[in-house]
């Protein structure tokens, strides 16, 4: 366990920022507070000056860190889904039975988030709804294909890609392994939105979880027992 964590760091590609924001207190105070503004009043109308105003800092020493807005929604993105990866590695590492690995992996990446002490100057909770509620702006612009080929969802893909090697174990025949985990992905998004902002049109409330419901759903496809041994 200790060598498998000393091998896996929470890392963002760095082509995102001119500074790495964990390198210094002004860093770490940037990223915290933009997660606390951006929870409060939205990306559309978040700024730097704002966010300068809540930190006490010039906006330019904000730019010292980021080209512009996109870029920091870029890398609180990149970070959540590293940390998200961190938690899958650390959950299911030791889990041997194909089945139980892949329930474990989609109960991590869909569950409901709790805040993480190991990270001080992040609130999870905050950012998993900022992720839940603007990560497709990170993605949806005219430079997705230059930012993919610079890097930028480099961890998004590789987390898809954990949990599409796990499809693979428990159902080597099925076709769409990469199709079903990127789907897993972005369906716990959307059904988390939903359950907040539309309920009715969805099942997942009281006891019927986001994760009952993707859980369900990517066992069908693939029909395999839930309860199968491996």
């Amino acid at each position: 366990m200790e060598k498998l964590l000393s091998n896996f760091t929470i890392s963002v590609h760095q082509s995102i920022y001119h500074k790495d924001p964990e390198s210094s207190e002004l860093g770490k105070r940037i990223i915290k507070h933009s997660i606390d503004l951006i929870h409060d009043i939205g990306f559309d109308a978040f700024t730097f000056k704002k966010l300068g105003v809540l930190i006490g800092s010039n906006e330019s020493s904000i730019y010292r860190y980021f080209d512009n807005k996109h870029k920091l929604l870029v890398y609180l993105s990149s970070w959540y889904w590293a940390w998200l990866e961190y938690q899958l590695v650390i959950e299911t590492h030791s889990i041997t039975n194909y089945v139980e690995k892949l329930k474990k992996a989609l109960y991590v990446t869909t569950r409901s988030i709790k805040e993480d002490s190991n990270f001080s100057h992040i609130n999870e909770i905050n950012l998993n709804k900022i992720i839940i509620n603007e990560n497709s702006k990170s993605f949806l612009t005219q430079e997705v294909d230059q930012e993919n080929q610079d890097g930028y969802f480099k961890v998004y893909k590789r987390l898809v890609k954990r949990i599409s090697d796990m499809v693979v174990l428990v159902a080597p025949e099925y076709p769409f392994p990469n199709s079903l985990a990127s789907t897993v992905i972005e369906t716990a998004l959307h059904q988390h939105f939903i359950k907040d902002h539309f309920p009715t049109i969805t099942d997942c409330k009281n006891q019927n979880t986001p994760t009952k419901f993707i859980t369900d759903l990517v066992f069908r496809t693939l029909n395999v027992d839930i309860n199968e041994n491996k």
